[in-house]
């Protein structure tokens, strides 16, 4: 049974970092692509970054510059390194994996999600 269970959110103030983990199990892990999406208060889920290598990555525009995906296979974890916070990344944040070596920023790809961990930015 895939699982997928996400880590690392909390409360930082702005201009602060946090670290998301996400484990993966039961799956060929690197051979998937991976993703983090995100849903803010009243809108709807959307990506933050996706990774298949460390060569092949998507960022959307909001966090591009600020947020850095990464992944260890050996580990079966991915990461999602947020820098700079701003009041506005303040949301839900949800790991996401597709069994397709495909990156795609569109949550009907991916096959399986975590349960999410709250973000808070304060100012």
């Amino acid at each position: 049974q895939v699982q997928l269970v996400e880590s690392g959110g909390g409360l930082v103030q702005a201009g602060g970092s946090l670290r998301l983990s996400c484990v993966d199990s039961g799956r060929t892990f690197s051979s998937n692509t991976m993703a983090w999406f995100r849903q803010r208060p009243g809108e709807e889920r959307e990506i933050a970054a996706a990774i298949l290598w460390s060569t092949s990555t998507y960022y959307s525009d909001s966090v591009k510059g600020r947020f850095t995906i990464s992944r260890d296979n050996a580990k079966n974890t991915v990461y999602l390194q947020m820098n700079s916070l701003k009041l506005e990344d303040t949301a839900v944040y949800y790991c996401a994996a597709r069994d397709r070596p495909v990156p795609s920023s569109r949550q009907g790809d991916y096959n399986d999600w975590g349960q999410g961990t709250q973000v808070t930015v304060s100012s």
